[in-house]
């Protein structure tokens, strides 16, 4: 016997009854089973949940013995049911014990069943347990049926997530989305987060999920569809994605996805079988991200990505995106990757931690992070995909865990940590007022790179001597238009006022290659690290300089400004950029302005070609500072942003540490000041082996300097400088110069 066609829809009308009265959870799932069987005809139901130990355990029977309720069990990937739970694909047999993956359980009594339907219960792609029927007689049941038992299933999803079903088993059996869960990334910025999820990019929560008019519902998805469908148009007709490249590709995978008729087919059934729009979206959203994770074809896994941000741009279209979480004061962010300009639309106050499921120590985020204090770590695959909004959650920016719903004596473990980790800030702030010198009486400028208004206060909790790099951009970045000459004229007096006298260098607008600024039109580049950024682009556009540097030269009316330009690659280039100020200058003079009392032009050094430029720098500029960061990523050919090979190279090898030298000599026989103010001179390590090389300028994120300045306190400059000079030199040695520093901070126990 069938069910009639109307079947899915009387079904889903009765679910939708059941689950608004008041019962309790067993009894609902009871009834739930019961009503399938009837509906579907069928002479069992059955539901089983996955558990954290990886077996599925039977929660409710219609049909079977209904003694073995919390008793019957299969272990993931074991029998059909396992299977199906494995693989995130229903199974549809007509002779269920000729399948090679069929598996008797004689507390059930199931033998004498021969027709098998059994469907995942999925939730964000992730197997919750699975939910079956079963018939005496041999058949294949129907497309429909298929439907309908998948729609339930996504109904008893939300259950599952909702907790509803927490207590139901045994004691101490813990269902698997609740298990705790650890992952090892890499800590890209110190510090120790306790606190709640906050996704950055949330599921969008479906919570009406039937339906009351079928048609009106196809009706509000037609509409949503073509809103969506129309929007990606008007991205592939925008100038600046009008030709080839990896940006338009992907519109392109988005409107074929967009317009892909099983796709919207499956939309539609999902809507006829009585969900809402939005709910058929989370539902076929869910079953396609779990068959696709399950596929070999790594192009066919990277376009799950696709299909995901298009899904989710349609929920939006129909409910509207959920705001960042309120009321959350201790907040760890999860994201699969993020731009600093998102980072700086949360409340710092409410921000705990970051993980990144990509992410590098160099990236721009993990850079306003550790600016910020924020522990961070990065390539915690999986992450997003396991977490859920408000989870407990604990961040280890010093070995690089991610503790996900951690039990208790893990969180106990980790409370200690943070209060060792207090009790080792205190000593770092014991430091503040101590002279950065080293034991054998060699001072060391300690500067701070900034680049808000935030960052300010902790050039004197720091104790640092200045500002060694404030990065201008992260103003425009964070602006959602160009910001006014007067409005950057306030921030660089304020950032001088603060400074209270201190020296302050501004590094001008470095942006392009993966710093993108939604208001400034730039075509896709193939290599944007290697393309139109930094000076090029300034000096291209003289006015967008212009107005930058007369905000700089107002903001210094009788004081010191200091004035850097990034991205050099030709010493013409600081002659060009030069000119533009002195243009200024003039201009401001002939309207009656104040200009600054002294005025100080200088170079960044992060392009290995200026390494062959270095005299004729050196008397075009009066001062460089050295961005580590970039040049070492162009010295060694290193994506600084790829995870696989950011790693894989050393800045702390000679022929990196030989280059540093030879910029440090050309600055010493020219008289020009030298300042490094990449991520190498925040860690102990690394800066201890830049003051060997003879490096007494360095400048790094304020929550650096404590630890830095207790290692340079305990140094011997002399002593060190000899040890890697002999090491430098030697024939044979190793490339690295890592162990040789290690050994020596050891032996002359000096805390790296």
């Amino acid at each position: 016997m069938r069910s009639d066609s109307s079947g899915p829809r009387v079904l889903m009308r009765r679910i939708r009854e059941l689950m608004a009265e008041p019962l309790e959870p067993q009894a609902r799932l009871d009834q739930i089973v019961k009503l399938i069987a009837r509906n579907m005809v069928a002479e069992v139901c059955s539901l089983y949940v996955l558990r954290a130990d990886s077996v599925l355990e039977l929660y409710a029977t219609e049909g079977l013995n209904p003694g073995s309720v919390h008793l019957a069990q299969l272990k993931l990937g074991e029998g059909l049911v396992g299977t199906i739970a494995a693989t995130a694909r229903a199974l549809n047999l007509s002779e269920a014990q000729n399948h090679p993956a069929f598996t008797y359980l004689p507390e059930t009594g199931e033998e004498i069943f021969h027709s098998f339907l059994g469907v995942p219960i999925l939730r964000a792609g992730r197997t919750l347990g699975v939910l079956v029927v079963q018939n005496k007689a041999a058949r294949n049941y129907r497309e429909e049926e298929l439907e309908a038992l998948e729609t339930v299933a996504m109904v008893v999803a939300e259950m599952i997530a909702a907790g509803s079903l927490e207590g139901l088993s045994r004691p101490g059996v813990v269902l698997d989305l609740s298990r705790p869960v650890s992952f090892t990334g890499i800590p890209l910025s110190e510090g120790i987060g306790l606190g709640h999820v906050v996704l950055h990019e949330p599921r969008v929560v479906v919570t009406n999920l039937f339906n009351e008019n079928g048609e009106t519902e196809v009706d509000r998805l037609t509409v949503a569809l073509g809103f969506l469908r129309s929007s990606i148009e008007s991205m592939l007709s925008r100038r600046d994605v009008a030709g080839e490249g990896e940006h338009r590709a992907v519109l392109e995978a988005y409107r074929m996805f967009a317009n892909d008729r099983g796709w919207v087919r499956r939309l539609e059934e999902a809507v006829r079988n009585g969900l809402t729009a939005e709910a058929a979206v989370e539902k076929v959203q869910s079953d396609m991200r779990a068959r696709m994770m399950h596929m070999t074809d790594p192009y066919i896994r990277e376009r799950l990505h696709d299909f995901d941000d298009l899904a989710n741009r349609l929920l939006r279209q129909l409910i509207g995106r959920d705001d960042l979480i309120d009321g959350i004061k201790d907040a760890v962010i999860v994201a699969r990757s993020m731009g600093a300009a998102e980072l700086l639309d949360y409340r710092r106050d409410q921000i705990r931690g970051l993980v990144l499921e990509e992410g590098a120590t160099t990236s721009h985020v993990v850079i306003v992070a550790r600016a910020l204090g924020i522990p961070v770590v990065g390539q915690a695959k999986g992450a997003v995909s396991m977490a859920e909004n408000r989870d407990a959650i604990i961040v280890d920016g010093e070995d690089g865990g991610v503790h996900l719903r951690p039990p208790p004596e893990v969180e106990a473990v980790f409370g200690d940590k943070v209060k060792f980790r207090a009790r080792r800030q205190e000593r770092f702030r014991s430091l503040r007022e101590r002279p950065a010198v080293t034991r054998d009486g060699v001072p060391i400028h300690m500067m701070m790179n900034a680049g808000l208004l935030v960052d300010l206060p902790q050039l004197t909790e720091s104790g640092a001597e200045g500002i060694g790099l404030f990065r201008t951009e992260l103003q425009f970045m964070v602006a959602s238009t160009m910001p006014r000459t007067s409005d950057q004229q306030r921030l660089y007096s304020a950032v001088l006022d603060a400074a209270d006298g201190r020296p302050v260098t501004f590094r001008t607008l470095d942006v392009g290659g993966d710093k993108v600024l939604p208001y400034l039109s730039q075509s896709p580049e193939e290599n944007p690290a290697l393309g139109y950024r930094a000076v090029r682009l300034s000096l291209d556009r003289p006015g967008l300089m212009r107005t930058q540097l007369r905000a700089l030269l107002k903001a210094a009316a009788g004081r010191e400004m200091r004035i850097m330009f990034p991205m050099i690659t030709d010493v013409f280039e600081v002659h060009q950029a030069r000119d533009l100020i002195e243009r200024e200058i003039d201009h401001l003079r002939r309207f009656g302005h104040v200009v600054p009392e002294v005025l100080k032009v200088g170079a960044m050094i992060e392009v290995p070609a200026l390494l062959f430029q270095l005299d004729a720098l050196m008397e075009a500029v009066d001062f460089v500072s050295i961005g580590s960061n970039d040049l070492f990523q162009f010295f060694s050919a290193v994506d600084r942003g790829n995870a696989r090979v950011a790693t894989r190279y050393d800045d702390l090898s000679k022929p990196f540490l030989g280059a540093l030298k030879a910029i440090l000599d050309a600055g010493n026989r020219h008289g020009v000041p030298v300042t490094l103010c990449g991520e190498m001179a925040g860690r102990p390590l690394s800066a201890m082996a830049l003051i060997g090389l003879g490096f007494r300028s360095i400048s790094m994120s304020p929550p650096a300097i404590g630890p830095v300045k207790e290692m340079l306190t305990s140094l011997d400059a002399g002593a060190l400088a000899a040890e890697m000079e002999a090491h430098m030199r030697a024939p044979g040695a190793a490339s690295s110069m890592r162990e040789v520093l290690v050994r020596f901070a050891e032996t002359h126990a000096i805390p790296y």
